[in-house]
């Protein structure tokens, strides 16, 4: 309590402030997909449809959300003591499979639909370089403990998915409207992709964290 009276005195956030500001930059002014574009494949892919982005969607930010932390642990207390850091980029690859393959499971036994849909793209998050690209992003995060590597995983998946969701909504119309021929399926895709991402980028620096 009274390092946050301290931290206000000076006009520094609270400890609250600096995990919402995390957690927005994260999400929106260093979206992981249109800022640093991370993850196009299934991007690209999916947001054909959609109720299957809004499902990978869902499925990547509980990923990010949990090896963000896990991966912080691992790395605090495991790799840092024992003097193992060149080996995390093949224990972080392994904590997120083991998160996709629980995922992957609750998906088949919950909503079966949803699990065709999305197909062969639900164990490719194992290798889709967002999400190992949110843990080593959180690492060069001078400072980030705990909480904060939860909440910039947590945001940093909201983010993926607030760019699947907002294509999947252009794309549905695109579909109505006429195309020429030469510009229809990738073509338009990355043309929009590429208005989207400078409109995100356009807001880079404006929150630090």
């Amino acid at each position: 309590m009274l390092e946050q009276v301290s931290l206000a005195a000076q006009g520094q956030p609270g400890v609250l402030g600096q995990l919402v500001i995390i957690f927005l930059a994260a999400a929106f002014t260093d979206n992981i997909l249109l800022s640093r574009f991370l993850g196009m494949c299934s991007f690209l892919a999916i947001s054909r449809q959609m109720k299957t982005s809004i499902g990978l969607g869902i499925a990547v930010v509980f990923v990010t959300t949990c090896t963000a932390g896990i991966n912080y642990l691992v790395h605090a207390y495991v790799t840092v003591p024992l003097g193992i850091e060149f080996l995390e980029y093949i224990i972080f690859i392994v904590v997120i499979a083991a998160f996709v393959q629980l995922v992957e499971m609750v998906v088949e036994r919950f909503s079966p639909p949803l699990y065709f849909a999305l197909g062969i793209f639900l164990p490719l998050i194992t290798v889709n370089c967002a999400i190992l690209g949110v843990s080593l992003f959180m690492l060069a995060k001078q400072g980030y403990g705990f909480w904060q590597s939860l909440v910039f995983g947590a945001g940093s998946g909201i983010g993926w998915m607030l760019a699947i969701v907002l294509m999947a909504g252009i794309r549905s119309r695109i579909r109505e409207d006429k195309v020429p021929e030469g510009l229809r399926g990738a073509g338009i895709t990355l043309i929009v992709s590429g208005i989207i991402a400078l409109a995100f980028v356009g807001f880079s620096g404006m929150i630090k964290f």
